[in-house]
């Protein structure tokens, strides 16, 4: 069985899938900047106990990370479970995808990923919304190209700087309202951290497909909140949460089949 792990700054996911390339399972935590080999490990092994699988039958294991500090600890856990190093998705590793931006080595891992697997399910010309600690766009042409995208502060980022600086304003569950019009502090804020992130989406969408010339470009959401936000937009073909880690046994089958 293959383990891919996608470590974001706010929450780390991790996939469990069989030989065959099944999604057996798919775990989530937050994540932890102080975590060592031994607490990652301790963890895997938990989560491996609490849903009836066997640790031993993991046979190899490949990670995408952009922070620094846990791609050693998840380094040296893996080494530890499997005996080998685990693959880290990244722009020095192979991923079966032409990187048509300025700098491919400054790609983070978890936009490659995306990247690659909304091609492989969805097809090209196909555009990612990612709505994680940051919201990305990611953006594949037609002949299968990354053509790169958008980076901005994450919904979750914006609401917790809102309610840290203006001291009247409490924290309100993260929920789209029914109405853009909000009558009420907890509507008004909903509607401008939800609805505002759907617009926000909406907006940068039709711009990347008119320069791209690519009207009919698929449009994907993914990350931990884009159920939440697809809520409040119809601009969305498919909410696929699970397609970082699709992404990164993708690259992991590509590395092992050339």
């Amino acid at each position: 069985m293959l383990v891919t792990v996608d470590v974001g700054n706010t929450q780390t996911t991790i996939g469990l899938f069989a030989d065959d390339g099944a999604n057996l399972m798919c775990w989530r935590m937050p994540t932890q900047h102080t975590d060592t080999s031994d607490s990652l490990r301790s963890r895997l092994y938990g989560y491996f106990g609490m849903d009836g699988f066997d640790f031993s039958a993991i046979t190899d294991a490949a990670v995408a990370s952009v922070v620094p500090v846990l791609t050693r600890a998840w380094l040296r856990c893996f080494q530890r479970v499997l005996g080998h190093d685990p693959l880290f998705v990244g722009p020095g590793a192979s991923c079966g995808m032409r990187l048509g931006v300025q700098n491919p080595k400054k790609v983070g891992a978890d936009r490659i990923a995306n990247a690659v697997a909304a091609v492989c399910s969805y097809g090209a010309p196909v555009i990612v919304v990612d709505f994680g600690t940051a919201t990305n766009i990611d953006v594949v042409d037609r002949s299968g190209t990354y053509r790169g995208g958008t980076i901005g502060p994450g919904l979750i980022l914006s609401a917790d700087a809102l309610f840290a600086r203006a001291a009247k304003l409490a924290s309100v569950p993260i929920e789209a309202p029914d109405h853009a019009l909000g009558d009420g502090t907890e509507a008004a804020l909903q509607a401008g951290l939800v609805i505002g992130a759907a617009a926000q989406a909406e907006g940068l969408v039709a711009r990347i497909k008119d320069e791209l010339g690519e009207p009919d470009a698929t449009v994907v959401g993914t990350g931990g909140l884009a159920r939440t936000v697809s809520a409040a937009t119809d601009l969305f073909d498919a909410i696929d949460p699970d397609l970082t880690l699709r992404g990164i046994r993708e690259i992991w089958e590509w590395q092992h089949n050339t």
